[in-house]
């Protein structure tokens, strides 16, 4: 385990159970209240099954690993007769689409991955993956879209065969292509916008460098890093890209809002490249990544509901948004955990 890392006393898991029912993860909230009116996302709910692993090797209760069979189904649900994952689900459980995106096929793998390599997923709940991935596996290359190449090949890095190395190897050198083609002097980016998910791309190119040894994945993803580094972090703190208009190359920055999936993945990315490379500078930086949801960010304030233990929605130029979402939830959940010594 890491040197260092802070220890997660208790999690109030209140918001979690009232978000899930015998479905799923709900996808908003009105406030402090389930909404369900957006019924459901399997974008949701497979990083809540990450969040539950986690939550189930951090304090083995029960309650959680009820939750892990509760996401690993609604994901089964998810699939689709030629392999891919539908997304939008309705209140009354009928699907809205035939075929999600790309990032939600890539987040089910990163989910599927994730929860094949741990320890404490019951072998019968493995095994339902394992079918669902194998199911999944011929789309991996016709993935166009490089969040949904990111998030599939960090999935795929859990797996320890040669066509997932090849599938891995592959997504890293189309991403360090795209990255050599947009890079332009200071701009040192794999598009000509930095959006969403932002740190889930250097990311990828970690996890490539851990299971292929490829140097150039590494140097491509520390470069880029940091290049997204000198943009987020401002007088000590971390203030992710606002969607509410992102940053394009020449362009000013968007200020808000900041959305708590960012911070966590920031977490996740620093953490995996401390890991990689033991340069202190990357756990620093995970560790002001997670200082974002108890204030320290750009408005001073924090973005956990001490009643329910909920997570706002982001920060907005007027302050906090007061919904607390599922995405929000399970972002803020899954990066104090990953700041727990014993995860």
């Amino acid at each position: 385990m890491i040197k260092g890392l802070t220890y997660c006393e208790n999690i109030k898991d209140d918001h979690i159970f009232r978000m899930t029912d015998d479905t799923g993860m709900l996808q908003h909230s009105k406030y402090s209240l389930p909404d369900p009116n957006h019924g459901y996302t399997t974008d949701d709910n497979a990083r809540a099954l990450i969040m539950a692993l986690m939550l189930y090797k951090r304090y083995g209760k029960k309650k959680y690993l009820d939750l892990v069979y509760r996401y690993s189904s609604f994901i089964l649900n998810a699939q689709n007769e030629k392999g891919k994952f539908k997304n939008f689900m309705g209140y009354d459980r009928r699907w809205l689409e035939d075929e999600g995106s790309d990032d939600c096929f890539g987040r089910c793998l990163w989910a599927i991955g994730f929860a094949h390599s741990h320890d404490l997923t019951p072998k019968g709940v493995k095994h339902g993956l394992v079918e669902i991935f194998s199911k999944a596996m011929p789309h991996v290359d016709k993935l166009n879209y490089l969040r949904g190449k990111a998030y599939s090949a960090i999935g795929l890095a859990f797996f320890d065969d040669e066509a997932s190395k090849d599938l891995i190897f592959n997504i890293a050198q189309s991403l360090c292509c795209q990255y050599n083609e947009y890079k332009d002097g200071e701009w040192k980016w794999f598009e000509n916008n930095v959006a969403y998910c932002n740190t889930v791309l250097p990311w990828s190119l970690l996890a490539a460098y851990r299971v292929t040894g490829e140097k150039r994945f590494l140097e491509t993803a520390e470069e880029s890093l940091d290049f997204l580094g000198k943009i987020t972090f401002k007088d000590g703190y971390f203030k992710p890209v606002g969607c509410n208009g992102w940053f394009y190359k020449g362009q000013r920055k968007a200020e808000f809002d900041e959305q708590p999936v960012e911070a966590c993945e920031a977490v996740l990315t620093y953490i995996e490249a401390f890991e990689l490379t033991g340069k202190s500078k990357y756990f620093e930086k995970a560790k002001i990544c997670n200082a974002w949801y108890d204030g320290m960010n750009s408005k001073g304030i924090p973005l956990v509901d001490d009643d329910t233990g909920g997570c706002y929605d982001g920060l907005t130029e007027q302050g906090v948004n007061r919904n607390m979402g599922a995405e929000s939830l399970i972002s803020y959940i899954i990066s104090q955990l990953k700041m727990d010594k014993r995860t």
